[in-house]
């Protein structure tokens, strides 16, 4: 049995607490340098609940797809060849506030400016190399986990730490 914060039996008896879905990916050069343990890790570490991941090469059109509305700017052919150079881990996060916990942890788009401590800071020393994607909205985040992701692969589960983690 496990010692329950609220009451009941065991775990499986906590409140169901609104949480939101947010996507992430971490970039080519974040599995080609090694290091997609160790972002995985600290998203986990924060209290963050894996729903769903794969890992896959992305294709032209999906790549399209995901970076639209950055069509027609000059860097899009460019974000399209990187994005698809290698393989990426497409990930589905959950948690309270998952949308804005992410962007806090991966921190400015540019590395050489974000936090000391973020993602990006930690792992990144270019914009066009800034190792990891995160949703900036729940709407992006509804769409980009569309494209990466059908319905059936989004895995509802509870997991023992709920009560440690969320009041």
């Amino acid at each position: 049995m496990f010692f329950n914060l609220i009451g009941g039996d065991d775990y499986r008896n906590f409140p169901v607490k609104p949480m939101e879905r947010t996507f992430v990916m971490i970039k080519p050069e974040g599995l080609q340098r090694g290091v997609a343990g160790e972002i995985i890790a600290r998203l986990e570490k924060k209290g963050l609940k894996m729903v769903a991941m794969k890992m896959l090469v992305i294709s032209g059109d999906l790549a399209k797809r995901h970076y639209g509305e950055h069509i027609g700017k000059p860097f899009f052919e460019n974000l399209v060849k990187y994005i698809t150079s290698g393989p990426v881990i497409a990930m589905v996060l959950e948690g309270k506030n998952a949308v804005s916990a992410v962007r806090s942890m991966m921190g400015s788009t540019d590395p050489l400016k974000a936090e000391p401590g973020t993602i990006r800071a930690t792992y990144g020393m270019d914009m066009g190399r800034n190792i990891i994607h995160g949703s900036d909205s729940l709407t992006s985040a509804d769409r980009e986990i569309g494209n990466f992701f059908k319905t059936e692969e989004l895995i509802e589960y509870t997991r023992s730490i709920e009560p440690w983690v969320y009041e």
